[in-house]
């Protein structure tokens, strides 16, 4: 019997938590189903905050003005995310992420990835950028931030040094995005199987390979 295949668009934000946690449950999942499902994994854009600017902004100052969390709740819901990370071998900061940054050019690169780069690269790049973002809290704003990223994911660094230079793909990227806004995506991680069906917000790797199981089923049947 033919091993189904699956295609995944995983919408998500280099700066977003639970889109690290939700990853780290997805591959978990596919780990556990290796041999009796295949996946093609695509990253596609989601901003969180399209509006930030290039300083970006203190982390706690920003939450607490967009949820208005205090400082407490801030660092209970870091210990949360910080245990759900580990669940999933994700490692975050303890002390969280020091500051929010615009991500739209880090976008742009994934993009890139998947149009020009060798299969997995793309993967390769949203791993090492969430890494940078979520574990080692660096500015992920800057570009020598990015292209440190770039060099980890095996990409060529010239290209999207010259990428960043320009604005190539941003046009690519807002389409993307008002493509998956228009859909009713307004929430991050959201992973979208087959075209057909969503699954929302960052899950447990048992969630994820329990949906996608029943998905898979649905193919063969």
């Amino acid at each position: 019997m033919n091993t189904p295949r699956l295609k995944i668009d995983f919408v998500s934000d280099v700066s977003c938590p639970w889109c690290a946690i939700g990853l780290g449950g997805l591959e978990q999942a596919l780990r556990r189903l290796d041999g009796q499902v295949a996946a093609d994994i695509s990253f596609q854009p989601f901003e969180l905050n399209p509006a930030m600017g290039a300083e970006g902004q203190d982390i706690g100052e920003h939450l607490t003005e967009k949820y208005g969390s205090t400082p407490e709740q801030q660092a209970q819901i870091r210990g949360t995310i910080a245990a759900r990370g580990a669940e999933v071998g994700f490692s975050f900061n303890p002390a969280g992420r020091g500051r929010i940054w615009n991500t739209f050019d880090a976008h742009r690169l994934l993009h890139w990835a998947a149009e020009e780069g060798a299969p997995g690269r793309q993967h390769a790049l949203k791993k090492a950028l969430m890494a940078a973002c979520h574990t080692r809290s660096e500015a992920m704003g800057h570009h020598d931030v990015l292209l440190a990223c770039v060099r980890e994911a095996g990409l060529d660094e010239a290209r999207a040094q010259a990428i960043l230079a320009s604005d190539e793909f941003a046009q690519d990227v807002r389409e993307r995005e008002q493509f998956y806004l228009s859909h009713g995506i307004h929430a991050v991680p959201a992973v979208i199987v087959n075209d057909r069906h969503l699954i929302s917000g960052g899950q447990p790797a048992a969630a994820y390979e329990q949906a996608l199981r029943q998905i898979a089923a649905g193919q063969v049947e």
